[in-house]
């Protein structure tokens, strides 16, 4: 699977407008919904992604947060991207600001390809100069470009 088959370039928000983490997942929530028409409301994902942050932060520290969570609707795993440029606290591990938000939602019965999924987009974001390509990059064309690019070498 690659991450640049689950996501749309108009799936991608390089302005995130929210500066605290609730205002975050909403905004992913509403371009989720938005970018893959779906029939579910923004605040049925918040809710469910709400409860997912109550287990432990998906904020994995280096700038980065992949708050995800499972719908029964769903048939194929679904991403969205969204960066701030001045950075949210979102409970990271390492206790810094997060700037790179991947909200990955997928079908309830299909764990197996959910941890696929979030392993994939794990290893992508370990590369230090990936990740600062997405904070540099001008609009979300470049930024899906790079997502390619770097999909590509896995």
């Amino acid at each position: 699977m690659k991450i640049s088959d689950i996501m749309k370039e108009r799936g991608i928000l390089p302005n995130l407008a929210s500066r605290d983490k609730l205002g975050a997942l909403r905004d992913l929530a509403n371009l989720l919904v938005t970018t893959f028409k779906l029939k579910e409301d923004a605040e049925k994902l918040v809710k469910i992604l709400e409860d997912r942050e109550k287990l432990g932060s998906t904020g994995i520290g280096d700038g980065i947060a992949i708050p995800h969570g499972k719908l029964s609707s769903l048939k194929e795993e679904l991403l969205v991207l969204g960066r701030s440029k001045e950075g949210i606290d979102f409970n990271s591990m390492d206790g810094k600001p997060t700037y790179l938000f991947f909200l990955l939602m997928g079908p309830e019965e299909a764990a197996g390809i959910h941890l696929k999924a979030l392993a994939r987009l794990s290893r992508l974001l370990k590369n230090a100069l990936f990740r600062d390509s997405l904070m540099k990059a001008g609009n979300s064309v470049e930024m899906m470009e790079m997502i390619k690019l770097e999909d590509s070498k896995y």
